[in-house]
């Protein structure tokens, strides 16, 4: 499954998600509305790029487009990423829990499942942060008749960021290692700090635009 992903079709993947099967599920909806987000910033840089009206600004939207599709590659494996941690989570609670010795093999494995678990939405969480910032780019300088396009990457860059932020949550309040635990969250925190405002602010800028 965690291979195929990428190459199924929009409608593969949404009966899957929306099948009994716990993988795909909110953490690689969080790595698709977020690549949606990077996607969209590179539809507004490739519709600028070699615009006579925009060639002031030509050099940005093409360093703009280099950054979108670097941050969408790397969402697409964090796509994959989310299901294979989740899959490691449940293989880790199925191990044998009879002796002493093996409670303590699947505590260990679970504990680790879950670091790694933790790690890919923090991950998915950061480069949604850069896209909001990059959305601000394409809404300020990109092309007007796509303006609205920059406001709903920001938007779906600012819902990937906050479901990430959940994903991180709710597998931190399982993870018994305080300092990984509160390292994380401070992360999070850091990373949700701001980002409501600076989406409004870049949507107000877009409207304007329409």
């Amino acid at each position: 499954m965690t291979s195929e992903i990428k190459q199924q079709s929009i409608d593969d993947f949404i009966n899957h998600l929306a099948s009994g099967d716990p993988t795909p599920g909110g953490g690689s909806v969080c790595a698709v509305m977020g690549s949606m987000s990077a996607a969209l910033i590179s539809m507004v840089a490739n519709l600028t790029i070699g615009k006579k009206k925009y060639l002031s600004v030509e050099t940005h939207m093409q360093v703009l487009l280099e950054q979108a599709t670097e941050l969408n590659e790397q969402l697409l494996d964090l796509l994959k990423a989310d299901i294979a941690a989740f899959n490691q989570v449940m293989q880790a609670y199925r191990l044998p829990k009879q002796s002493d010795e093996e409670k303590n093999k699947r505590n260990t494995e679970i504990q680790s499942a879950l670091i790694t678990a933790t790690e890919v939405p923090l991950s998915c969480a950061e480069i949604c942060r850069k896209l909001i910032a990059l959305s601000r780019q394409a809404a300020l300088l990109g092309n007007t008749n796509v303006a609205s396009d920059a406001g709903v990457a920001v938007v779906a860059a600012q819902a990937a960021l906050r479901s990430s932020a959940l994903n991180v949550y709710v597998n931190t309040g399982l993870i018994s290692q305080p300092e990984f635990k509160k390292s994380c969250e401070a992360k999070i925190a850091q990373l949700l700090a701001g980002a409501d405002s600076e989406t409004e602010e870049i949507y107000a800028l877009v409207k304007s635009k329409l």
